[in-house]
């Protein structure tokens, strides 16, 4: 079994843009929730400065994790796109390169939102494109020890790479070379009959994990097979982080890209903290051998066990790993 995994959180959960100014105020409220890397879009170049970014994250002891958005403009299917939508991605590595990142993750192959009907000729094509367009900046990634993590979407949202299988397929050529796989629970929930077994046909590619409930609201309480989750990340020896991915409804832009039209939780903290206790919790059971029996239930009550063994449901993720862990030595 992996040991506890680090957990992160998309900035994109509270505000989009993300900007010089709040990145501060997102660093500390994430890092008192028990977060351990942020997740930082890069929507357009120059919203928020790298170096920058870079030391107020050290100043916080977090990590950094890049994301890219295939917004309207961005898309390398379409040839009138295709050059600037490279140019895109290669500042996206800079921009992984000056934070930290080992890795830029995002849906990169047409715009988010753009579907339409292929047959087998149509869809052979289209992959031959996106190899073909993906290539040089696969390269570029590569030499600078960055990987672009593409990641498969909902049929809502893209008709190119829906599953993992599709991914496998279409990327195998560039697949170790500079590329590799992101997977999102959401997605996964929504296109593949089993996210475990999607999980374990990743492999090693898997580069990268974010993670929400299946609604995109709150990790726990939802219906989510989280232990069988962890059980494939397992099996593949995935030991980077699992981040969480949600948006606000407070933002006209990301509200309508996410179709987010309604809040997900009382407020966009409790969403945050509330999915940090339960990946907190979860992976410490794991990892102290209580599993699911050890554990709080969905609904906050007190699962049935010795009173002993119990963290008090008030200690911070970080305070509730150093309890475990001592208990373990005794």
């Amino acid at each position: 079994m992996i040991g506890p995994r680090e957990i992160g959180v998309n900035t994109w959960v509270w505000t989009s843009p993300l900007t010089t100014e709040n990145l501060g105020d997102l660093a500390d409220r994430a890092r008192r929730f028990g977060f351990g890397l942020l997740e930082l879009p890069v929507e357009n170049p120059g919203e928020w400065d790298p170096n920058s970014a870079a030391e107020v994250l050290a100043g916080y002891g977090m990590g950094a994790r890049i994301v890219g958005a295939m917004g309207p403009g961005r898309d390398l299917i379409d040839p009138l796109y295709r050059a600037d939508t490279q140019d895109y991605l290669r500042h996206c590595v800079d921009v992984a390169l000056a934070v930290g990142s080992p890795t830029v993750a995002g849906p990169f192959t047409a715009a988010t939102g753009r579907v339409w009907r292929m047959d087998a000729g149509d869809r052979s094509r289209v992959v031959e494109v996106l190899r073909e367009a993906l290539r040089p900046v696969a390269d570029y990634a590569a030499e600078r020890s960055v990987t672009l993590a593409v990641e498969p979407l909902n049929r809502y949202e893209t008709s190119i790479i829906n599953t993992v299988d599709q991914a496998l397929y279409a990327l195998e050529p560039l697949l170790d070379r500079g590329v590799g796989l992101a997977l999102d629970s959401y997605h996964l929930n929504i296109e593949e009959r089993s996210p475990a077994a999607a999980i374990r046909a990743a492999g090693e590619h898997c580069r990268v994990v974010q993670v929400c409930g299946n609604d995109r609201g709150a990790v726990g309480g939802d219906h989510t097979d989280w232990d069988s989750f962890l059980d494939a990340l397992d099996d593949i020896a995935y030991a980077g982080p699992l981040t969480l991915e949600s948006f606000t409804a407070d933002n006209d832009t990301i509200a309508v890209a996410a179709s987010i039209w309604r809040p997900l939780a009382r407020t966009q903290d409790e969403l945050a903290r509330s999915s940090a206790e339960f990946l907190t919790e979860l992976q410490l059971s794991r990892a102290s051998g209580t599993g699911a029996a050890g554990r709080n239930s969905a609904d906050g009550d007190a699962a049935d066990g010795d009173s002993a063994d119990r963290v008090p449901a008030d200690t911070s993720p970080a305070d509730k790993a150093a309890n475990i862990s001592a208990r373990e030595q005794q």
